[in-house]
């Protein structure tokens, strides 16, 4: 695989991982404020855009498993970096949905 597709993969990756990010942070707020179904809303776009970067993920996995020789980059490590913490984020952030909405009916 060329270094520039190998860097087109990774910048995609950070791109949709980046969107995603912003959303949930973006949910954050909706939660913070009880806008619990926009919040949610919100965490469903979140999650399209993680499986785009996933997408993107997998192509690369698919041509290595094929026998093809990838030279790993350090955007690359990077991009992997990002889509995980923010995978991880996405997690906390639902279950975090559930405590607010939870203080919120106890209230």
């Amino acid at each position: 695989m060329e270094q520039e597709q190998i860097q087109s993969v990774a910048f995609e990756i950070i791109l949709h991982s980046g969107s995603s990010r912003t959303m949930i942070h973006e949910a954050f707020k909706m939660m913070r404020n009880n806008d619990f179904e926009s919040a949610a809303n919100k965490l469903e776009e979140a999650k399209d855009e993680l499986l785009a970067a996933h997408k993107s993920q997998t192509s690369l996995i698919q041509q290595y498993s094929s026998g093809e020789t990838i030279n790993m980059e350090i955007i690359m490590v990077h991009a992997q970096d990002h889509l995980m913490t923010t995978m991880t984020l996405k997690e906390v952030a639902l279950e975090m949905l559930h405590l607010y909405e939870r203080l919120e009916k106890d209230n």
